[in-house]
């Protein structure tokens, strides 16, 4: 996408309205009222003690042989979010947010295996024999999967825990977007990102002064099909 793209959602019609606020913390209603904001309030800070119990959920979701691929960069001092404001293609939402959160993806997360397999023997879940077994086929699999295999695990698995982020956020009151549009080769310079750690997306987080665009979806049926094509 090109600055022009991006300048033109400036220009999409938005509600006054803030975002709602939550009157529980039911799944659904949480997954109902969750948008993509991109108004925030600059003056509105999360504490850091808050963004951790988000990523602390986040991280419960699930990943490919429990690698646990990502990654996450929490961009919290404004002078590095104004750096970053014109790689991400001078997205307000970049500056105005509390903090913006880079999700990555360890194209090397396989080499953990051990460290969290062996945690399952330590707590009885599995034995020695088993724990052995299971790492030398992760290693076997991962350690040989070509460069574009390897960088779609963790994108995979990097988007399950980015949606779990949203949603853990939009059960503590506050508001997220996620975005793809920024440069990354610019960014890993920049933010000097290891070479293994691929950016998957970054995700403002903050409070919400604008409630973000109604949903538009298409229907269940044009995108489910039972059994087979």
């Amino acid at each position: 996408m090109n600055q022009e793209y991006f300048d033109k959602v400036k220009e999409v019609k938005v509600s006054d309205e803030k975002p709602k606020e939550l009157k529980d913390q039911n799944f659904f209603t949480i997954a109902e009222e969750r948008r993509s904001v991109r108004h925030y309030d600059p003056n509105f800070k999360i504490s850091k003690e808050e963004v951790q119990e988000i990523l602390e959920t986040a991280i419960l979701a699930p990943s490919s042989s429990n690698l646990q691929p990502w990654r996450f960069l929490v961009i919290e001092e404004q002078e590095l979010k104004e750096q970053l404001f014109p790689i991400a293609n001078n997205q307000q939402q970049i500056v105005d947010a509390s903090v913006v959160i880079a999700v990555l993806g360890d194209t090397k997360a396989f080499k953990n295996a051990e460290k969290i397999y062996g945690a399952l023997v330590e707590n009885g879940a599995m034995t020695e024999d088993i724990k052995n077994f299971y790492v030398n086929q992760i290693n076997d699999h991962y350690g040989n999967l070509s460069k574009e295999g390897a960088s779609q695990v963790a994108m995979i698995d990097g988007g399950i825990v980015s949606q779990q982020l949203m949603l853990a956020a939009k059960a503590k009151g506050y508001d997220t977007v996620p975005m793809g549009g920024f440069d990354p080769k610019q960014f890993v310079e920049k933010f000097n990102v290891p070479e293994n750690h691929e950016p998957v997306m970054l995700i403002s987080l903050g409070k919400g002064t604008k409630a973000g665009f109604e949903k538009t979806r298409l229907s269940l049926n044009e995108v489910t099909t039972w059994n087979k094509y």
